[in-house]
């Protein structure tokens, strides 16, 4: 109680001091309200040293021996208070919370443990807010957009809420409604992060190592993502189109019509739980089964699609009565390009085959391992030790926690650092291993993502070969077409010097040469037969003679020499004529 009372008089005395350093505008005094109400909450759960630690003015401090009672055997605060502390603090802090417990790479494994048993579970909002909402968002009144809506919630969480609905189709539907203001509250409780933050990174060697003001970061961009109803809907059409004629899969339907930024309407998905295991038998189906498609699901999706659900627990995957999956809930979801699938695929490849040269390949194309500041031999030593333990074993024989624990030591012990959608991937991973161990399976995760992770190295290995082949090629001819200009300028810089000579040379023409002289002389004989023709025809039909004499082998008749001229011009022009007539049968070109 006195550590209580320190609390409230030590907020008293920030509000003056911090007034103008961190906040200032219209919001200020809410905003301190807020800060108080965050500090008092932290001294009711024991972080009160911690508190006064951050935003007491500096000044030399004497280390309280009780303000270690708080934390654990390496310095950190309790994980189970920092849990209670980030549930009372509402919303903005929970969803912080969930966002920490994806990072498995900065938070010990107790703390991550922690932060998954975050409750997202709030008191509903009362309708009127509810219905304000809708009809707002959707332009219309509540009765001229549904047939029917139930008032109660189906569930209540801490950034909305789900009520059931009928269309005026008579079709079931499930309504997705953001809580009123949650947006401006988050808004505000995010300035309140970074200044706690920066705050922490002054303060406290941890807090700079776990880099709070870059999660505060992190965390601004994916919340109100989440906030967004179209971007939700979005995902839940992409997984309709990727699982399109599908028989174990089913994604329910988005009605557009009645789907706002704040407002999402979806088909409602009757069915149980994937954790009620007694009542999926009861009704006849095989809880194995169902443990064996969500596996297959998974390993389409990263194997396939490159686009996963990231948040696969049993509120979100129902069992339908007719024995197929359905995933709801498509707020938390993760991208892996090509070339990630493609390493990943070698990763699931290499463990089921103990092939560590090939996990380790595909590690270091991940860039996830460095050669020059890791001991690789080390660590391919450390990662087979760890792994071979659980080769060919069933979910029902491997904890999934020794799992996740082991693979955190060894990403801690190396100073691993993995991007976001990779972590996400492997709380996804856990969180689905679970679920088949809940459903009683016994298969190995591996080994059914082992058809898939081959499927899609065959399918890249084709595409890179035939890739590979086209990019020489191009890089070949651009590299030609660029020295190609220089080249030319050279030569004729050369030529025109007198250095150079340039010497054409043909060849191949040497046929059509003399196929060309064969016509041209064709056409200058038809051309002298056609002169002599005409040249004997004037000259005999000429009214005058010439140098006239008499002729004894014709008979003593008189005989003019133009008349020899004209005859012998015929004479020689159909010589020529019958000879080039010959020519040209005999080379069948007629």
């Amino acid at each position: 109680m006195a550590a209580y009372c320190h609390i409230n008089n030590f907020y008293r005395n920030l509000t003056s001091q911090f007034q103008n350093s961190i906040f200032s505008g219209d919001n200020s005094v809410k905003e301190l309200w807020r800060l108080g109400k965050i500090i008092r909450i932290m001294g009711k759960h024991g972080f009160g040293d911690i508190a006064e630690r951050l935003f007491k003015r500096e000044k030399k401090r004497t280390v309280d021996p009780e303000a270690k009672e708080w934390t654990d055997k390496n310095g950190f605060p309790s994980p189970q208070r920092v849990r209670r502390v980030l549930e009372e603090l509402g919303p903005s802090f929970i969803k912080l919370g969930q966002l920490m417990s994806t990072r498995a790479d900065i938070f010990p494994t107790e703390y991550i443990e922690e932060f998954t048993k975050l409750q997202d579970q709030v008191p509903p909002v009362p309708f009127s807010k509810i219905r304000d909402i809708i009809q707002k968002e959707l332009r219309r009144p509540l009765d001229e957009i549904f047939a029917e809506f139930t008032v109660e919630s189906m569930a209540a969480a801490s950034v909305a809420q789900v009520h059931m609905a009928k269309l005026f189709s008579g079709e079931q539907v499930a309504v997705k409604v953001i809580r009123p203001g949650i947006d401006k509250e988050i808004r505000k409780d995010i300035r309140l992060m970074y200044a706690i933050a920066k705050r922490a990174e002054k303060a406290s060697e941890i807090a700079r190592v776990v880099g709070a003001i870059n999660l505060v970061k992190e965390f601004e961009r994916i919340i109100f993502k989440e906030l967004d109803m179209f971007i939700e809907a979005g995902n839940i059409e992409k997984f309709a189109v990727n699982f399109k004629g599908d028989d174990e899969i089913y994604i329910p339907k988005v009605h557009w019509d009645t789907t706002a930024k704040s407002v999402l309407t979806m088909e409602h998905i009757p069915g149980l739980k994937m954790d009620q295991v007694d009542a999926i038998r009861d009704h006849g189906i095989d809880p194995k089964e169902i443990a064996m498609i969500g596996l297959r699901s998974f390993s389409r999706q990263l194997m396939d699609f490159g686009f996963f659900h990231g948040d696969p627990h049993s509120g979100n995957t129902i069992v339908m009565f007719d024995g197929r999956v359905s995933l709801v809930d498509f707020g938390i979801t993760g991208y892996l390009d090509d070339e990630t699938m493609q390493q990943i695929a070698n990763l699931f490849l290499g463990f089921a085959e103990h092939d560590y040269d090939m996990v380790m390949d595909a590690l270091l194309d991940a860039d996830l391992i460095d050669e020059e500041t890791m001991d690789l031999k080390s660590f391919r030593r450390d990662l087979k030790d760890i792994s071979e333990p659980f080769y060919g074993r069933s979910l029902q024989t491997v904890s999934v926690k020794e799992v996740h624990d082991q693979i955190i030591q060894l990403i801690y012990k190396y100073r691993i650092r993995l991007p976001r959608n990779l972590l996400l991937l492997l709380k996804t991973f856990i969180q689905t291993e679970a679920l088949g161990k809940i459903l009683g399976s016994d298969a190995s995760i591996l080994e059914v993502t082992k058809p898939y992770a081959k499927a899609l190295i065959k399918r890249s290995y084709l595409t890179k070969k035939a890739l590979k082949n086209f990019r020489k090629d191009t890089l070949a001819m651009g590299g030609h077409m660029k020295s190609m200009p220089k080249l030319v300028h050279d030569i004729l810089k050369q030529t025109a010097k007198g250095k150079q000579r340039i010497e054409l040379q043909h060849n191949g023409f040497q046929e059509i040469n003399v196929q060309f002289a064969k016509s041209i002389n064709r056409l200058i004989v038809g051309l002298v037969i056609s002169a002599s023709l005409i040249a004997g025809a004037m000259v005999l039909n000429a009214p005058q003679n010439m140098f006239l004499f008499t002729a004894e082998i014709f008979g003593g008749q008189k005989i003019s020499l133009s008349a020899i001229l004209g005859l012998t011009g015929y004479f020689i022009a159909t010589v020529l004529a019958l000879w080039l007539i010959f020519m040209i049968f005999r080379s069948k070109k007629l």
